[in-house]
């Protein structure tokens, strides 16, 4: 198995929406915000070369949003999924997979564009789309509170297409890969393990999404049960500690992975790395 992080693209996000009811005078510790309490997010993407199969793990928000969507998205530099895809060498076509965490927008919109006519086209159009069972009600039924992150031009054409999966269960996606499901971000989002020889990586999408996000009270406002993702946090991150995963973060625009260690202050990270750097 050999893993890619691919760079969607690079944004801001308010502070306070990042960390939700942690003081600024706390988190700016770990994450120095601007002149407008905006914080530095990219979009990290996996691509993961399993046997004959090619895996995208999310998109990206994508880029055919009106000018006042991306106006609060805060864009800067000049990664996206498309330049970024050709140095890994492989195509989109070549894309058998992708696999949605989530359908919240920054995570799935970019699986779908507008063709001349402004007509919806797939971009990975021989790759099969995964998502949950249980997300995929949530997104096509949203709360009130997430209504704002999900946008079925982003989704519904997949399942038109008849190129949409619903996964029902935990568990087994493909030998060495492992799906586990969280519920206090948003309905059933999913968290990849990847076994490779004696290393866990996991793929840590909304559930923690950036290594300043490791201690247990640090929640994002965005968080649709906070009691519930605080009690899968802990017991995850007690699992990584005591069995040595290795974390990889979806939009930590610093640090792309890092180790775990139980401390005195609770579980904290230990070491940071890229994954070029002990894999492939």
């Amino acid at each position: 198995m050999e893993i890619y992080p691919l760079i969607a693209e690079n944004w801001k996000m308010d502070g306070g929406v990042a960390f939700g009811v942690v003081p600024q005078t706390i988190w700016r510790k770990l994450v120095e915000p601007d002149d407008n309490n905006m914080v530095k997010i990219t979009s990290r993407c996996l691509l993961v070369k399993h046997h004959d199969r090619l895996i995208l793990f999310d998109t990206g928000m994508g880029n055919k949003q009106s000018k006042k969507y991306y106006g609060y998205r805060f864009l800067f530099g000049h990664d996206s999924l498309q330049s970024n895809f050709k140095k890994s060498g492989f195509s989109f076509d070549d894309v058998t997979d992708v696999v949605f965490t989530h359908l919240h927008d920054d995570h799935c919109g970019g699986a779908v564009n507008l063709n001349e006519k402004g007509e919806p086209e797939l971009l990975f159009k021989n790759a099969t789309h995964h998502c949950t069972s249980g997300q995929w009600e949530w997104a096509n039924h949203p709360n009130k509170r997430e209504i704002g992150s999900f946008f079925k031009i982003n989704f519904q054409p997949i399942e038109e297409a008849g190129k949409l999966n619903l996964i029902e269960s935990e568990g087994e996606f493909l030998p060495g890969i492992d799906f586990r499901f969280m519920n206090g971000h948003t309905q059933g989002m999913i968290v990849p393990l990847f076994r490779l020889d004696n290393k866990t990586v996991v793929f840590m999408a909304d559930f923690i999404p950036s290594a300043a996000h490791i201690p247990v009270p640090f929640l994002a406002s965005v968080d649709i049960q906070p009691l519930v993702a605080l009690q899968e946090k802990e017991q995850f991150l007690n699992e990584a500690a005591y069995k040595g995963y290795y974390l990889v973060f979806e939009h930590d625009y610093d640090t792309e992975c890092v180790n775990v260690v139980h401390t005195g202050k609770g579980v904290r990270a230990d070491k940071t790395f890229r994954l070029n750097e002990f894999l492939n």
